[in-house]
């Protein structure tokens, strides 16, 4: 082979030789950064229902009139971002086929969320979640004793009963250097530029994905009729590029 045509293979090899799977995990309780699950939820592998292959997770709540805590059923990768960091989030989601959806209650499916020794003990900052068949994302700035939320509605429709991808690239800074992007099975649904994306202090945050029924407790009540709630996630990841991070892709 002739420099040039080692040249020209070498250049082609170079974008996968950068290609970095941080985390990967296939829809199992192996391997995880640790699980929160509160009051009466679960979370169990399954192998009924999956993305490509079996098994995946499914993430379950119920509502309970007599509890005032919290909802969470969460698996969780630590150290998913610190200030500069640019990566890729991806995982697979469904909403079983008889998921009631109510705009008036919202359930969070994927957050990103630190601990804090001031004002906050834990602090999410961009969350992914639901209301009625809509879907958002946010952003927060600012410090945690005085932090600054901007929501960021997806125009996007959830379908119950349907797997969908979700893809989030993110640049995290506390200032105007920042950017994030979202894709919603293949379609980019977000570009915002030029923004911060994280609040001012420099700490490790969780990546954690997982059925928080957090409009239960934020309401002080239950919406609808459907008390039993669950979802199914597969296929999660965070890369360096979009390709290992996309559930199609790897």
């Amino acid at each position: 082979m002739d420099l040039r045509a080692f040249l020209v293979t070498l250049l082609m090899a170079w974008p996968a030789a950068q290609a970095k799977q941080i985390f990967s995990n296939q829809g199992t309780l192996k391997g995880w950064g640790g699980t929160q699950t509160e009051h009466k939820g679960e979370i169990k592998e399954v192998s009924d229902v999956f993305y490509d292959k079996a098994p995946a997770l499914v993430m379950t709540q119920t509502y309970d009139a007599s509890y005032t805590g919290r909802y969470h059923s969460e698996v969780r990768v630590l150290n998913a971002y610190k200030h500069g960091d640019t990566r890729f989030y991806g995982f697979a989601f469904r909403l079983p086929p008889d998921w009631q959806f109510d705009p008036a209650q919202s359930y969070d499916l994927a957050q990103f969320i630190a601990p804090f020794d001031k004002c906050d003990s834990y602090m999410p900052s961009t969350m992914f979640w639901s209301e009625g068949s809509k879907l958002f994302t946010r952003l927060k700035s600012g410090s945690v004793c005085d932090q600054k939320t901007k929501e960021l509605p997806l125009d996007v429709t959830l379908t119950a009963g349907k797997w969908h991808k979700v893809v989030i690239q993110a640049r995290w800074a506390s200032n105007s250097t920042g950017y994030i992007r979202l894709w919603f099975d293949g379609k980019q649904v977000l570009n915002v530029q030029d923004v911060a994306t994280t609040v001012s202090e420099d700490v490790p945050f969780q990546f954690r994905v997982g059925l928080y029924a957090n409009g239960w407790h934020d309401d002080k009540g239950m919406k609808g009729t459907q008390g039993f709630r669950q979802v199914f996630y597969d296929k999660i990841a965070i890369a360096t590029t979009m390709d290992e991070a996309d559930p199609d892709r790897w």
